[in-house]
């Protein structure tokens, strides 16, 4: 007698079949080599318009150095908990380095992005708080406060009226957290990091920003959003990735002393998850290095995505608001979006799609991702072909 599911474990197999046997499933590929801006699947060597190395620096030959060194000294793993036995000196030097780049007391490191929002936001928060999120909030904030116990309320995305709204009318819990993304990972615009201080200061409301995709992106050094609009320490807490333009794994919280210090000990995911491999760790360290030396590489980022930008609105497509590394073709229909993928990729372009309900309905999208080793020939090969698929699929 075979086993017998959730009732969901069946419905997401008839999707996922009826993609294949349509030929537009296009998630879980393998990729075979790694070429930047390019990279080898199936056999095919297709343009990189997916990935979140925003700055081109995985297989970069200097981190890749001090990766390799770390496995010679220290091994490929740590075979234990930070807390216990498993702290290493490059561990520490992380910390110091990351809290440095962010222009804060001190930070810690966890073993994703996802586990960093979700334990912070859970150890930090309790029933009788309250936790105010944007609605386009990462997963991994919305299950940290779900986790929490707090009250979760919600305002609508970057709205500022329905932020004050909620703010007015919290005012009688015990603690109060405003939780944002710096930019928001489907639609790539920036949060209006300066009128949210203001209402978190008149409120007397902590501040929380994600900055998982503003890292290396915004502001003329790459450090964040708080550069970006020239308001540095203006956030309580700073958490971000290092697997994003770090090409490495995990996340981190920076802050004040007190806070990264109550991290290091009631967090669950600190606690009870073993610590970074040192590789990994030694390979965010030296991204720090290659950043102070080639900041071009920030430049060239910025300067592509003004250009692809500017060009595919030119042509009649509808990137939303975005100002980032991540930008957003709506399509709106689920089949024509499917059918926009296929086009692409049969054109050796690695893109694709995001429906419902990742995305609002009526909202289906290519979510193209730019790099810095990407030239203005590899951005007009793409809009070519986008102004292709606009004329055969009508979108």
């Amino acid at each position: 007698m075979g086993r017998v599911y959730p009732k969901a474990v069946y419905e997401v197999k008839e999707r996922v079949d009826r993609a294949i046997n349509d030929n537009l499933y296009f998630y879980l590929q393998q990729i075979d080599q790694l070429e930047d801006p390019f990279v080898h699947v199936n056999g095919k060597k297709m343009l990189m318009l997916a990935s979140y190395s925003y700055l081109s620096l995985l297989q970069h030959p200097e981190i890749n150095k001090k990766a390799k060194e770390a496995i010679d000294k220290f091994g490929t793993g740590t075979h234990g908990v930070r807390i216990l036995a498993g702290t290493e000196p490059l561990h520490n030097e992380l910390e110091h380095t990351i809290a440095r780049f962010k222009k804060r007391d001190a930070s810690v490191v966890f073993s994703s992005g996802y586990v960093a929002n979700l334990t912070t936001i859970s150890s930090l928060f309790h029933k009788g708080d309250a936790v105010i999120c944007d609605k386009y909030d990462h997963a991994s904030i919305v299950d940290g406060c779900l986790l929490s116990g707090a009250d979760f309320l919600r305002f609508n995305h970057n709205s500022l009226i329905d932020l004050e709204r909620i703010l007015k009318k919290s005012e009688a819990y015990r603690h109060r957290c405003i939780i944002i993304d710096s930019v928001y990972s489907m639609d790539g615009d920036i949060a209006p990091l300066p009128e949210i201080v203001d209402l978190a200061k008149k409120y007397k409301a902590m501040l929380y920003v994600d900055e998982a995709h503003s890292m290396g992106v915004l502001g003329e050094n790459g450090t964040g959003i708080e550069e970006y609009f020239n308001m540095e320490g203006a956030v309580d807490i700073l958490m971000g990735t290092m697997s994003k333009v770090l090409p490495a794994i995990g996340g981190y919280v920076a802050g004040d002393k007190e806070l990264i210090n109550f991290l290091k000990h009631p967090s669950r995911a600190f606690v009870f998850s073993a610590a970074l491999p040192p590789p990994v760790t030694a390979a965010a360290i030296a991204f720090f290095e290659v950043l102070e030396k080639e900041k071009w590489r920030i430049k060239k980022l910025n300067d592509n995505i003004h250009y692809f930008i500017r060009r595919l609105n030119e042509e009649g497509f509808n990137t939303l608001q975005s100002q980032t590394a991540i930008i957003p073709l709506i399509i709106g229909e689920e089949e024509k979006t499917m059918k926009t993928t296929q086009y692409l990729q049969n054109k050796d372009i690695f893109v694709l799609p995001v429906l419902p309900p990742a995305v609002p309905p009526n909202t289906a999208r290519l979510r193209m991702n730019v790099s810095a080793s990407m030239e203005k020939e590899h951005l007009d090969f793409v809009i070519q072909s986008l102004v292709e698929a606009k004329k055969i699929f009508n979108i």
